[in-house]
Protein backbone atom coordinates (compact mmCIF):
# COMPACT_ATOMS: atom_id res chain seq x y z
CA UNK A 1 0.00 0.00 0.00
CA UNK A 2 1.27 3.53 -1.21
CA UNK A 3 1.19 6.60 1.51
CA UNK A 4 -1.03 9.30 0.52
CA UNK A 5 -0.47 11.71 -2.24
CA UNK A 6 1.95 14.91 -1.74
CA UNK A 7 2.43 18.08 -3.43
CA UNK A 8 5.87 19.08 -5.63
CA UNK A 9 5.64 21.77 -2.56
CA UNK A 10 5.16 19.08 0.25
CA UNK A 11 8.89 16.99 -1.82
CA UNK A 12 10.71 20.44 -1.92
CA UNK A 13 10.28 20.80 2.04
CA UNK A 14 12.85 18.02 2.80
CA UNK A 15 15.90 18.65 2.96
CA UNK A 16 18.15 15.56 1.92
CA UNK A 17 21.83 15.52 1.61
CA UNK A 18 24.91 13.91 0.99
CA UNK A 19 27.47 13.21 3.92
CA UNK A 20 30.25 10.85 5.30
CA UNK A 21 30.31 9.01 8.26
CA UNK A 22 32.93 10.03 9.71
CA UNK A 23 32.63 7.73 13.41
CA UNK A 24 30.75 4.81 14.85
CA UNK A 25 29.82 3.74 18.03
CA UNK A 26 27.56 1.15 19.66
CA UNK A 27 24.48 2.58 21.42
CA UNK A 28 23.87 0.20 24.43
CA UNK A 29 21.08 2.58 25.73
CA UNK A 30 18.93 2.42 22.23
CA UNK A 31 16.02 0.03 22.68
CA UNK A 32 16.92 -1.58 19.38
CA UNK A 33 19.97 -2.26 18.11
CA UNK A 34 21.42 0.73 16.89
CA UNK A 35 24.87 3.02 16.47
CA UNK A 36 25.30 6.21 17.28
CA UNK A 37 26.91 8.09 13.73
CA UNK A 38 28.59 11.10 13.41
CA UNK A 39 28.33 12.57 9.62
CA UNK A 40 30.50 15.16 7.43
CA UNK A 41 28.13 16.79 5.63
CA UNK A 42 30.76 19.01 4.29
CA UNK A 43 29.42 23.19 4.35
CA UNK A 44 26.41 21.73 6.97
CA UNK A 45 28.87 20.83 9.54
CA UNK A 46 28.89 17.40 11.70
CA UNK A 47 25.75 16.15 12.46
CA UNK A 48 25.08 13.15 14.77
CA UNK A 49 22.56 10.39 14.24
CA UNK A 50 20.79 7.04 15.79
CA UNK A 51 20.72 4.20 13.05
CA UNK A 52 19.16 0.75 13.15
CA UNK A 53 22.10 -0.46 10.83
CA UNK A 54 23.36 -3.18 13.22
CA UNK A 55 21.99 -6.38 11.23
CA UNK A 56 23.99 -5.75 7.72
CA UNK A 57 26.60 -3.17 8.75
CA UNK A 58 29.60 -3.42 11.20
CA UNK A 59 30.99 -0.43 12.56
CA UNK A 60 33.99 -0.78 10.14
CA UNK A 61 31.91 -1.02 7.11
CA UNK A 62 30.34 1.91 8.43
CA UNK A 63 33.27 4.47 8.48
CA UNK A 64 34.06 6.58 5.06
CA UNK A 65 30.34 5.28 3.52
CA UNK A 66 29.07 7.93 2.18
CA UNK A 67 24.88 8.41 2.99
CA UNK A 68 22.09 10.21 2.01
CA UNK A 69 19.85 11.97 5.08
CA UNK A 70 17.16 14.42 5.73
CA UNK A 71 18.84 17.08 7.63
CA UNK A 72 16.01 19.72 8.40
CA UNK A 73 14.18 17.53 10.94
CA UNK A 74 14.08 18.99 14.36
CA UNK A 75 16.79 17.22 17.08
CA UNK A 76 14.97 13.92 18.73
CA UNK A 77 16.30 12.54 21.93
CA UNK A 78 16.69 9.25 21.97
CA UNK A 79 17.84 7.98 25.47
CA UNK A 80 20.83 10.40 26.09
CA UNK A 81 21.58 11.03 22.42
CA UNK A 82 20.29 13.72 20.38
CA UNK A 83 19.30 12.90 16.52
CA UNK A 84 20.24 15.43 14.25
CA UNK A 85 19.67 13.99 11.09
CA UNK A 86 18.01 10.75 9.66
CA UNK A 87 19.95 8.54 7.44
CA UNK A 88 17.86 7.15 4.70
CA UNK A 89 17.82 3.18 3.80
CA UNK A 90 15.77 0.19 2.63
CA UNK A 91 13.89 -1.65 5.14
CA UNK A 92 13.99 -5.58 4.61
CA UNK A 93 10.88 -8.16 5.02
CA UNK A 94 11.19 -7.61 8.03
CA UNK A 95 12.19 -4.09 8.73
CA UNK A 96 15.29 -5.31 11.04
CA UNK A 97 17.44 -5.16 7.73
CA UNK A 98 18.52 -1.90 6.66
CA UNK A 99 20.58 -1.28 3.57
CA UNK A 100 21.36 2.48 3.27
CA UNK A 101 21.14 4.48 0.42
CA UNK A 102 23.76 5.65 -0.78
CA UNK A 103 25.25 7.95 -4.45
CA UNK A 104 26.78 5.01 -6.77
CA UNK A 105 30.04 7.14 -7.17
CA UNK A 106 31.94 9.52 -5.05
CA UNK A 107 30.56 13.63 -4.32
CA UNK A 108 31.01 15.80 -2.03
CA UNK A 109 29.61 15.95 1.45
CA UNK A 110 26.36 18.22 1.49
CA UNK A 111 25.18 17.96 -1.66
CA UNK A 112 21.28 18.00 -2.33
CA UNK A 113 19.28 15.42 -3.62
CA UNK A 114 16.68 16.53 -5.85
Amino acid sequence: MTKPEISWQDFEKIDIRVGTIISVNDFEKARNPSYQLEIDFGDLGIRKSSAQITALYSKEDLIGKQILAVVNFPKKQIANFFSECLVLGVYGENKCEVTLLSPSLPVKNGLEIG
